[in-house]
């Protein structure tokens, strides 16, 4: 999707590495694995020299490579990573992508340290009551960031407790009304909001404002940590609004 953020940076790291050396055909597939098939199929027949595709939906991967595979055009997954034995039915097949489970290690550490600091146990029983911003039920970058989140805060000695888990698909107004109804639910006893992606997080962050909490002060705030270190992120960090975020770098994933 052209208006997923993180996505665009990548997509405006490309181009501006091909300048002058590849002649890109970018396609927005909008979120619709039917209007990505299509656009495959155009570019298969215009006899590109390499398909490069953020896949809508993982479970359509070998579909896609199948057609690749028939025309004999390379074909490099990027962002979300089809199963391993998709990969290997091709040759010319590869993904471009962080380990999945990075991420949320590393949204686990900043939890950990923000927990510790003794500021957001609001009802002191030393246990972290947490909602999850989930971005889609299968895909693989969620699906991990979700586990290993809240797994390396446990390893770390902290005790969790789930109280809410919404999927949001990476979206930011869905992330905005699934907040606030958890809000509306629980009140203060919300202790952290763990978020799939910054997209969501800026939609939590919303809710949160619009109830009164998040405004720069801690006399009413509700951690919230996200993915990806977008500029809209880094800006609501800085502002005090937004506990932390985990760099996925665009630039580096284009110039690979």
């Amino acid at each position: 999707k052209y208006d997923d953020t993180y996505i665009s940076t990548v997509r405006q790291a490309l181009e501006k590495q091909a300048e002058g050396k590849v002649n890109l055909l970018l396609n927005d597939g909008k979120g619709d694995q039917g209007t990505q098939n299509d656009q495959i199929d155009l570019l298969i027949e215009k006899k590109v020299d390499a398909l490069l595709v953020n896949i809508v939906d993982v479970g359509a991967s070998q579909t896609v490579v199948n057609k690749a595979k028939s025309a004999d055009i390379p074909i490099i997954f990027f962002n979300r990573e089809p199963n391993e034995d998709v990969l290997k039915s091709y040759s010319k097949a590869r993904f471009v992508g962080t380990n999945a489970k990075d991420a949320g290690v590393i949204q686990g550490e900043i939890i950990t340290k923000a927990w510790k600091s003794g500021k957001y146990d609001k009802n002191n029983d030393g246990i972290i009551q947490y909602v999850m911003l989930k971005g889609e039920p299968d895909n693989p970058e969620a699906v991990a960031r979700s586990e290993w989140s809240v797994k390396t805060v446990e390893e770390n000695g902290v005790k969790t407790e789930q109280l809410g888990m919404q999927i949001c698909n990476w979206d930011t107004e869905l992330a905005s009304r699934a907040t606030e109804a958890w809000i509306s639910k629980f009140g203060d006893e919300i202790e952290f909001i763990i978020s799939n992606n910054d997209g969501m997080a800026q939609g939590a962050i919303a809710a949160l404002q619009a109830a009164g909490y998040n405004k720069g002060d801690d006399s009413k705030f509700i951690p919230v940590v996200g993915v990806d270190a977008t500029d809209a992120a880094k800006e609501l960090i800085k502002k005090g609004y937004m506990t932390g975020t985990v760099l996925q770098d665009g630039d580096a994933m284009a110039d690979v």
